[in-house]
C-alpha cells in the first residue's frame, strides 16, 4: 500500500465522501506506478484494461460494499473510470480534420466492453448484502442491515 489506511471511513451521519475522495486518490497514486505501462505503444490495450481493472479499481473498490451511493458519488466515480479509459485508449483522429482529439465518454463505453465502475459497485453492495443476510439475527452486522443495532 501506499502509507494509507486500508479500513474504510464512516461519519456518524453516514457520510462517505471522504472515504471516496481518499480511494480515488489512491486509484490515482496506483495509475501513476503503472503509468509507463499504460502508455507504452508496445502494450495491448487489452492487457491496459486488466492492469487498469485489477491493480487500480481494486484499490478504488474496496470497502465499496457499504457505500450508501447518491447520483453526485456516482458521477464523480465515473468522471474517474473515463479519465483512466482516455489514457488507456488515447486519442482518436478526426477523420475529416486530420486532428487528434480526446474520445467522448459514448465512444469509451463502446470501446470499454466491461461493466461500468458503479455498475460493479451495485453488483458487489447486492452480493455482500445476500452475505449479511444469510448471517442471522446474532450479528452485529445483520442487526444493523436490518435496522435494529441495540438488539442483543
Amino acid at each position: 500500500m501506499l502509507g494509507k489506511s486500508v479500513l474504510s471511513a464512516l461519519t456518524n451521519q453516514n457520510s462517505i465522501q471522504e472515504e471516496i475522495k481518499s480511494r480515488l486518490k489512491s486509484g490515482n497514486a496506483y495509475y501513476h506506478l503503472v503509468q509507463n505501462l499504460m502508455s507504452s505503444s508496445l502494450l495491448p490495450t487489452n492487457l491496459k484494461i486488466k492492469i487498469h481493472r485489477n491493480i487500480i479499481f481494486s484499490v478504488v473498490w474496496y470497502g465499496c460494499e457499504t457505500w450508501s451511493m447518491t447520483l453526485r458519488k456516482e458521477c464523480r466515480l465515473r468522471v474517474f473510470e473515463n479519465g483512466v479509459l482516455r489514457r488507456i485508449f488515447g486519442p482518436k483522429r478526426d477523420e475529416v480534420t486530420g486532428e487528434w482529439k480526446k474520445q467522448h465518454n459514448e465512444e469509451l463505453s463502446d470501446l470499454y466492453f466491461s461493466p461500468n465502475i458503479v455498475r460493479v459497485i451495485k453488483s458487489r453492495r447486492m452480493r455482500w448484502s445476500g452475505h449479511v443476510a444469510r448471517m442471522g439475527e446474532g450479528r452485529g452486522v445483520y442487526r444493523v442491515l436490518v435496522g435494529k443495532p441495540e438488539e442483543t
